[in-house]
């Protein structure tokens, strides 16, 4: 080993899209393009920051691993997996770094949670330099650091990781740092482990990596042979369904909506959330995606988690369900910020837990009830017990769902009657009926058929604005809604009704840009929160998904093509666009990519 530590560099934050996720469905990690690890949380999604430098370059920590010269860098996934590789051309070689974390069925106590990094000179020369500085607690708890050979143990109060290389190590006060040089066809190992108990650590041979990365590919290789989709964006398709598999919690059958928090809305603004629990609808939406596409065990995985966490003893006027959950189950997620990091690019608060667990959102239940329904169709159908569960729910439905709510967007400006709200609660019952009759199964359907025609005719008669000449964001408003593009693609209305024509044109000249969709103006609609946002790309390929429904099929698929095009490298989104181009918010988001599936699959069956 040569060389000295690496020097402290001036302060960079590397775009948000110039990364890649890595995960073993517990926990996951993002790589920047130049190989840095600047995101991890261990044990588990939900869990503190290991390495957080994405929100605080100077006090986050990060696992650096980099060519030690001046070196051109690309990305990409080994193909058909969630094995990442960053390449590096220098004069003198070309090396890369193997990425993965392995998904195993250990018990989650036993888990060593592992992940690997291995250096590979592919020609040449190379040299390359590391440096492991990791900080416990979202960098607030201090840690102590043992060497012992190529073994680096980091011990806080409540984590204990070792880091084990094939290279020697050296301490360098709480961080460990190593610089090599690989020839042609040479290997150099790195892996990071929880540490349990008295354990000692284990070390990771280059045969057992190999091992490792071979058993690795093979799963999520087999994993994917099960989609039956075989139409045009195929790899963006298959990329889709790869990540939305990245972020489940496989232990509860929870689906995460994002991996990350308070990556923000708006560069400086304060629109920072934390996406790693469980929403309802968003859950929901990612197994209608992915039951399109033939997954049908993450269904029944995200079912069983419903019905193991789902049931409140009272339900009042809060309803059958919660908005979200822990991956746990847990329902309370309390909100706080830490003042202590910076943000990204200085983009604070940093939150951790998100206080709109406590929001009334009467959508999610037309969102649930939808992927049931579909459950019920094309995966196995519904047992006793949850057909009880459906009928509780549909029940509360026709009885609350005439009140006011936060919403689809969470808005924290106060409790309105927003039509997308009204078409989900329809949505709900609908299902419900739908059910009933193709399972021949006991309901109440004297009593949901009128209500569900009661908000049918409320929707049509409260939520059209003759000003407007289009469907609006609530009742007695003007604003415009982006999520109002739902209308058809739920089936309840049709997609060329002439009054739905006019909303989706009206949607076009004043949400849209170039294929990128803005939720609505919060100007014209103050949602009680500072700053500006992005587009949202979810409401960008309901878009396409409108336009498809309607006919338009040139329209739809330039606008497809439009949005593939601010996809980052490997084919991953954020939750927002700006009108730069950039992505914003909490990467990759689920709600994204999930509605590109949901648009790819519908615009290829109609195009033929």
């Amino acid at each position: 080993m040569s060389g000295t530590p690496t020097q402290r560099k001036a302060v960079r934050y590397p775009p948000i899209a110039e990364h890649g996720l890595i995960g073993n469905l517990r926990t996951a990690a993002l790589v920047s393009t130049d190989g840095t690890i600047d995101w991890y949380c261990c044990p588990s999604f939900d869990s503190p920051s290991v390495f957080a430098a994405i929100l605080d370059a100077r006090r986050g920590g990060a696992f650096e691993l980099r060519a030690a010269v001046p070196a051109e860098t690309k990305q990409f996934y080994f193909p058909d997996t969630n094995v990442l590789i960053t390449r590096f051309f220098t004069e003198d070689g070309l090396g890369e770094i193997q990425d993965f974390m392995p998904v195993t069925d250990a018990n989650e106590d036993d888990d060593p949670h592992r992940l690997i990094r291995r250096v590979v000179c592919i020609r040449g020369k190379i040299q390359f330099r590391a440096r492991v500085a990791p900080r416990f607690g979202y960098g607030a708890h201090p840690h102590t650091v043992r060497m012992q050979d190529r073994t680096a143990l980091f011990t806080s109060d409540s984590l204990s990781l070792a880091l084990t290389a094939t290279v020697p190590l050296e301490c360098d006060g709480k961080d460990v740092w190593t610089q090599f040089e690989l020839s042609r066809g040479e290997t150099t190992v790195f892996a990071v482990d929880r540490v349990s108990g008295n354990a000692p650590p284990r070390g990771c041979p280059h045969a057992e990596a190999e091992q490792a990365f071979t058993a690795t590919v093979t799963f999520w290789r087999r994993w994917l042979q099960q989609s039956r989709y075989r139409g045009r964006w195929r790899e963006m398709v298959n990329r889709s369904a790869l990540t939305l598999k990245l972020l489940t919690y496989v232990p509860t059958g929870a689906i995460v909506a994002a991996p990350t928090t308070s990556l923000p809305e708006q560069i400086g603004g304060g629109r920072n959330w934390d996406y790693r629990y469980v929403w309802v609808r968003d859950a929901a939406f990612a197994v209608y995606a992915l039951l399109r596409l033939g997954f049908t065990e993450e269904a029944k995985a995200f079912m069983g988690f419903l019905t193991q966490h789902s049931d409140r003893p009272e339900d009042g006027l809060s309803g059958p369900l919660q908005i979200m959950y822990g991956i746990d189950g847990r329902s309370e997620l309390p909100e706080r910020e830490l003042p202590h990091l910076e943000g990204y690019r200085r983009s604070a608060p940093v939150r951790v837990g998100n206080d709109a667990v406590n929001q009334l959102q009467l959508d999610i239940y037309g969102a649930l009830l939808d992927s049931v329904y579909l459950y019920d169709k094309w995966c196995e159908p519904l047992l006793s017990g949850q057909w009880r569960g459906v009928c509780h729910v549909v029940d509360w439905v026709c009885e609350h769902w005439d009140q006011p709510d936060e919403g689809v967007w969470e808005t924290r400006g106060g409790r309105k009657k927003f039509l997308y709200s009204r078409l989900m609660c329809w949505v709900a019952i609908d299902r419900g009926i739908r059910i009933a009759l193709h399972r021949g199964l006991p309901a109440e359907l004297v009593r949901w058929g009128p209500v569900r025609d009661t908000i049918y005719r409320r929707i049509m008669d409260e939520g059209w604005s003759p000003a407007r000449q289009a469907f609006v964001q609530y009742e007695g408003g003007d604003v415009l809604d982006a999520a109002v593009l739902m209308m058809p693609l739920t089936k309840f209305i049709a997609p060329n009704d002439p009054v739905w024509l006019s909303t989706l044109d009206a949607l076009g000249n004043e949400l849209v840009s170039d294929s990128l969709v803005w939720r609505y103006d919060p100007k014209a609609s103050p949602d009680g929160l500072e700053g500006d946002e992005g587009t949202f790309s979810i409401c960008s390929f309901w878009y396409v998904e409108a336009l498809t429904r309607a006919g338009r099929l040139d329209e739809a698929r330039l606008a497809f093509e439009k949005m593939l095009t601010y996809a980052n490298h490997l084919g991953l989104y954020a939750e927002e666009i700006s009108h730069t181009g950039e992505q914003l918010g909490n990467f990759p988001q689920a709600f994204t990519h999930l509605a590109l599936i949901s648009a790819a699959y519908n615009l290829d069956r109609a195009l033929g």
